[in-house]
């Protein structure tokens, strides 16, 4: 299935949060996702994330987040360059999985952080989520460091550029 620019993002709003909730339920993000929290509108309001439904169709079916790595003092990443980016990102809809989906979307929001200047874009995927850290390595991420526990949990740390 060819899905490549059909994808549309808009910031996460208050009218959104009962979708992310109704979505951070399902069992298949519940299994990797770092938090079951609902989002509240200090989380949408928090200058350092940039939340996004991302839809195909007109059809909401993904979360995506981009962030500062350098807006906590603590953050795994922070010893990247200025202005990198961190991204994190869920398919909600369970009916969206597995047919290309993931890399379309998560590879039109990588160019256009890097179009913004991100000289670097990082992700940190549970060791054992095999299908996203397959993902991340088609779009170019490679793994930069061994898994290692953070206050989000485990992870792989993975680096990708320009």
């Amino acid at each position: 299935m060819n899905v490549a620019n059909h994808y549309s993002f808009h910031r996460a709003t208050l009218d959104d949060l009962a979708l992310l909730e109704a979505w951070q339920s399902n069992p298949h993000v519940l299994k990797w996702w770092s938090s079951d929290e609902p989002y509240d509108e200090a989380d949408l309001a928090d200058p350092r994330v940039a939340r996004w439904i991302v839809s195909t169709s007109e059809r909401p079916f993904a979360f995506m987040q981009d962030y500062s790595v350098h807006g906590w003092d603590d953050h795994h990443f922070a010893d990247l360059p200025q202005g990198s980016r961190g991204i994190d990102q869920f398919i909600g809809d369970p009916e969206m999985i597995g047919i290309g989906h993931g890399s379309g979307f998560i590879g039109i929001r990588m160019q256009n952080l890097f179009d913004e200047g991100a000289p670097v874009i990082a992700t940190d995927p549970h060791p054992d989520n095999k299908r996203a850290i397959a993902v991340y390595k088609k779009l170019g991420f490679k793994p930069c460091a061994p898994p290692q526990e953070t206050r989000w949990g485990v992870i792989l740390p993975m680096l990708a550029t320009p």
